[in-house]
């Protein structure tokens, strides 16, 4: 499917197909294993979702750039509907299920894609640029767009300036950005160990482990404290706000 001359309607073909592997450098045949067909079964799906994207060699390969950034946003909302209707369902505050539900189901993606950078690039700047420019998109763009579209309509319909009070959310970012700069801390002391940000000796006491148990404990630490705080066991005065415009 890489390559320029699959069409459209072989991409489906191929997403939902399986087979015997033949390999490039022999004459064996792999034959499809259980645990091949179950996983095939369960991700045909997605696969055949992921087939609606046009092949590369369309429109200078801006047709699937923009198709496939479309299916993102649908997903996406998709992702977050649910999550707001299960976090609503198990009695979650819509603050712990932005950092949780919302968090993990929007971020999983960057996961496995900077994992599958991690192993095909030969320096760790594609994998940690992922994460970092996925996150700046989310922030900058995602946040701040949303907020421009709001500002104006307010401004026309009301002509006054609209201002939403941070609520609980100015202590979860306060303590993202401590998580943060502790998450850099060790990447920079791997460089400086190490020689390189990702990898290491592998086993349970290799770098490779104990930096990622370290980075998983600071996502924890950080879950952990912005619920506390969002179910008042920690109490942050952020003084006198004026009550959110409504929309």
């Amino acid at each position: 499917m890489a390559g320029r001359d699959v069409s459209w309607a072989k991409q489906f073909k191929i997403a939902t197909m399986l087979g015997p592997v033949i390999s490039q450098d022999s004459i064996e045949v792999e034959e499809v294993t259980c645990g091949q067909a179950f996983m095939h079964l369960f991700s045909m799906f997605w696969k055949v979702f992921g087939a609606m994207v046009p092949p590369r060699h369309h429109w200078g390969g801006w047709a699937a750039f923009l198709v496939a950034l479309a299916l993102i946003g649908v997903v996406t909302t998709i992702i977050g509907e649910v999550a707001t209707v299960l976090g609503c369902v198990i009695n979650l505050k819509p603050a712990v299920t932005g950092i949780t539900l919302v968090a993990m189901g929007t971020s999983l993606p960057d996961t496995f894609a900077s994992q599958s950078a991690a192993k095909a690039s030969k320096y760790a700047d594609s994998a940690i640029g992922n994460v970092t420019g996925s996150n700046s998109v989310n922030v900058f763009l995602g946040m701040g767009l949303p907020w421009v579209i709001a500002t104006i309509w307010w401004r026309t319909q009301h002509d006054s300036d609209y201002a939403v009070p941070p609520g609980s959310m100015s202590f979860s970012v306060i303590v993202f950005l401590a998580c943060s700069m502790a998450c850099f801390l060790i990447l920079a002391l791997r460089r400086g160990c190490l020689g390189g940000e990702l990898g290491g000796a592998p086993g349970w006491c290799g770098a490779r482990s104990i930096s990622a148990i370290m980075l998983f404990l600071l996502w924890i630490l950080y879950v952990v404290f912005v619920s506390l705080e969002a179910y008042g066991v920690i109490v942050v005065e952020i003084g006198d706000v004026p009550p959110p415009p409504e929309l």
